[in-house]
């Protein structure tokens, strides 16, 4: 009975990820963050996170650029949008 019951909480628990709403879906990871802002460019990535800002999770991307300066780029996890 115990193994029965056991496995409907684990059932029940998995059923609430089949109705995930699309933008959940729709996020972008770290790495793709990254890629997205290195590409075609001579930026060195020094380090890189995911914060909570405002209530969203935002990618943050320390870059180094070809003239010597550090810069951050903020992405919106969830559009893969520029943040200012």
């Amino acid at each position: 009975m115990r193994n029965l019951l056991k496995a409907v909480i684990v059932a029940l628990l998995f059923s609430n990820s089949c109705f995930a709403d699309n933008n959940q879906l729709a996020t972008i990871s770290l790495d793709e963050a990254t890629k997205q802002i290195i590409e075609g460019t001579y930026n060195k990535v020094l380090g890189a996170q995911t914060e909570i800002i405002d209530g969203k999770a935002v990618h943050v991307i320390k870059v180094l650029t070809p003239d010597g300066r550090i810069r951050y780029y903020k992405i919106d996890a969830e559009t893969g949008q520029l943040v200012n």
